[in-house]
């Protein structure tokens, strides 16, 4: 009786919330508009009124609790009899999934099915079921499941995507619906996105052309936004767009369900995605577009025609450049050197690729920054770079050398006299010759940090040299740290693209083992721009995001060469970036301000107001009260 007196006056205070409009609506997490939908995060003990009961209610997974709906729920809901009698918390529940999660670890190993990727089967499973239960375990455990939701698991999820496959996430845009997105865009059922993650599939990290199975990168990319940023997952939307794949196993596998012909390319690629950009910021004004693993000669072509137009940014490229920033910054201070000395800063590069391209212009930018706004000290700062690709050292010699990479280039005259470094010359000459202060891999190739290069690191002279090898994943990795700590010694400072175990030397010293993940800039970047309203995702707001990771770390870890902090720590993390972002933002006049922070406030709060700001707003996985639609008529 006494549960069925609290439904009547949860009904009654919803009918009467709902009469008031939408500020009351909110005090209820109900949105007037769209009864069927949340339209705050949820948070326990708020009412949610839903259009659907029975199985239908449990076959939907951003509304279902499995044996969570308690006793009253189940009767109005009608559920009696759908589920076993049992009740769990939502702990137990999570304690009950951890155990099945665990229980993988001691089965026995197959190459076939490997361990992370039936992680990833059990995880996805949940999703399909549970999404509330499943972002809490993410965001609860995300330094083990980040690896498994996305990188590098990902990659083998989109290399047997079509054996996976169970039921669509995000959209399909392809070729084929030229002329037709701005009326597609609408089959999208939230009225309201913040950020698109879109790839086209043709360089997924570690794989290569994927096709339209490169779908799951968004998917997990956008996982990460949910878990680290509070992104509300009804207003996020994975997107793959197929012009075709030129991976020929793909095109012979009958099983496939992409496009078979060879990729689009030209003005025709380039009209495809013009409309999609159209379509989607006519539907979504003020969405974010983040373009994810496109290959490298157009990854900088798209981020240059729209992020002068769009809120859009390349994390691939500016991600990569803001994480090189803010682990060069950490050097130093390990180093105990001032920020300036980044303008004298030897560095070897291998690889490449749009990351490297990005990673260069990063650095080279932030030296300038302590050098002079000058043409001059632009060529000055590109000479600290020596960049080996799988050919080896690029000179002015290299005749297909990229143009983004033209500039920094060694000097033809280098090449000149006995022992100089001449167009070719493999890393560890060249490390024996520059003696770097940092030895970055984005190279992909496994094991290029071999004994002969390290030991040429070791005998540099440096005294805390920096070892990167930040491909990923674990097979493409250029060493591990134990290789490196065991080639150079306890006072190298390691970062990896992977997540590798410190080291311990038999004399109780500690080699410490930093991943260098993206999800520590791209979340917060993301927060800040909603945060502040901004027009644009500007450099100087991705560098601003990096010096907020930076110096998130303390100096006594710094020196103990501890280079980013832990990712059990992103949701802080992200609200120390997002102010920083949004604080830049409104520095360089991009911010417009949101109904309830206007831009000015934006430089004259505390940072501690703003991050409350970022944090009011984050989505928490927490299970509502839910009321049929129906009985409010009663």
């Amino acid at each position: 009786m006494a549960s069925a007196a609290l439904m009547r006056a949860a009904v009654r205070r919803t009918r009467d919330v709902m009469r008031c409009g939408p500020a009351a609506a909110a005090l209820l997490n109900v949105h007037p508009d769209h009864p069927g939908r949340s339209s705050r995060p949820f948070h326990h003990g708020r009412a949610v009124i839903v259009n659907k009961r029975g199985a239908d209610l449990l076959h939907d997974p951003w509304f279902n609790k499995h044996t969570a709906f308690e006793a009253p729920e189940r009767d109005r809901l009608g559920l009696r009899g759908l589920l076993p009698p049992g009740y769990q918390t939502m702990e137990e529940q999570m304690q009950q999934f951890m155990r099945q999660y665990d229980s993988i670890d001691r089965k026995p190993r197959s190459a076939d099915d490997p361990v992370d990727l039936q992680k990833w089967r059990i995880l996805n499973r949940l999703h399909d079921r549970n999404e509330t239960l499943y972002y809490r375990i993410l965001m609860d455990n995300i330094q083990e499941m980040s690896r498994i939701v996305y990188t590098p698991t990902v990659g083998t999820v989109c290399q047997r995507y079509a054996s996976l496959f169970r039921r669509p996430r995000g959209m399909y845009f392809s070729a084929n619906d030229q002329g037709e997105m701005a009326s597609m865009v609408h089959n999208w059922p939230s009225d309201r996105v913040d950020i698109i993650v879109i790839t086209d599939g043709s360089r997924v990290l570690g794989v290569g052309d994927c096709g339209v199975q490169a779908v799951s990168v968004p998917v997990g990319k956008l996982d990460m936004y949910v878990a680290a940023a509070g992104i509300n997952p009804n207003r996020v939307l994975p997107v793959v767009f197929d012009v075709g794949t030129n991976n020929s196993e793909l095109m012979k596998d009958p099983l496939y369900l992409g496009l078979r012909h060879p990729r689009i390319d030209g003005e025709d690629y380039l009209e495809l995605i013009d409309e999609f950009m159209e379509a989607v910021t006519t539907r979504w004004p003020k969405v974010i577009i983040q373009f994810e693993d496109m290959e490298r000669k157009w990854a900088h072509v798209l981020m240059d025609r729209y992020r002068h137009q769009y809120r859009t940014f390349n994390d691939d490229i500016q991600g990569t450049g803001g994480l090189a920033v803010a682990a060069l910054t950490n050097v130093l201070r390990a180093q105990e050197l001032p920020p300036s000395e980044l303008a004298n800063t030897k560095i070897v590069v291998t690889g490449a690729g749009s990351a490297v391209q990005g990673m260069l212009v990063a650095l080279q930018k932030a030296m300038v920054a302590h050098l002079g706004e000058s043409k001059h000290n632009y060529v000055e700062a590109a000479r600290n770079f020596w960049i080996v690709d799988n050919k080896g050292l690029m000179t002015e010699a290299r005749s297909a050398a990229p143009n983004l990479l033209r500039g920094f280039l060694r000097p033809a005259a280098e090449a000149r006299g006995e022992g100089a470094l001449q167009e070719g010359a493999p890393l560890a000459q060249v490390v024996k010759a520059v003696k770097p202060d940092v030895l970055f891999g984005l190279s992909g190739k496994h094991h290029l940090f071999d004994k002969e290069v390290l030991r040429a690191v070791k005998n540099s002279g440096v005294a805390r040299p920096a070892i990167f090898p930040l491909s990923c994943p674990t097979s493409h990795s250029e060493c591990t740290a134990q290789q490196a700590f065991e080639g150079v010694g306890p006072n190298a400072l390691f970062l990896a693209g992977v997540n590798y175990p410190s080291v311990r030397f038999p004399d109780g010293k500690i080699g410490h083992s930093t991943q260098g993940n993206h999800i520590f800039l791209f979340p917060g970047i993301a927060a800040g721009t909603l945060l502040s309203g901004a027009r644009l995702v500007s450099e100087g707001m991705i560098h601003a995001a990096a010096n907020e990771v930076a110096h998130y770390i303390s100096d006594d870890d710094v020196k103990k060469g501890i280079l980013f902090p832990p990712l059990s720590s992103i949701r802080d993390i992200t609200s120390h970036v997002a102010v920083a972002v949004a604080r830049k933002a409104a520095e360089e006049g991009l911010a417009d301000g949101i109904p309830s922070l206007h831009a000015d406030q934006l430089l004259t709060l505390s940072k501690d107001a703003l991050r409350k700001q970022v944090e009011k707003r984050m989505w928490v996985p927490m299970y509502s009260t839910l009321i049929y639609g129906a009985d409010l008529a009663k």
